[in-house]
């Protein structure tokens, strides 16, 4: 049973990791672009995390602390460029 959650959860990952590469490819602007590359961060942390499970290795625990935490900077670096690109 936990086998099945697992697969179905890495397929939704696995959906939405190519949706998100759709918008970087065709988003109609810059903070399309954006969202859509801190959606990919999040859906490879989240394989990263399944992956984990299935394998019950925790090794990859640094790689996706350093993802998310890089992922978390990245959006509010860009919120404030883009908040003050608004503010002139």
């Amino acid at each position: 049973m936990m086998n099945i959650v697992l697969a179905i959860a890495a397929l939704m990952f696995a959906v939405a990791f190519v949706a998100a590469i759709y918008r970087i490819v065709r988003g109609p602007a810059h903070v399309d672009r954006i969202v859509a590359a801190d959606v990919l961060t999040a859906a490879i942390v989240c394989l990263l995390g399944v992956w984990m499970i299935v394998t019950e290795d925790t090794t990859l625990m640094p790689v996706l602390l350093a993802l998310a935490l890089f992922a978390v900077v990245g959006s509010v670096s860009v919120a404030r460029f883009m908040s003050q690109r608004n503010d002139d």
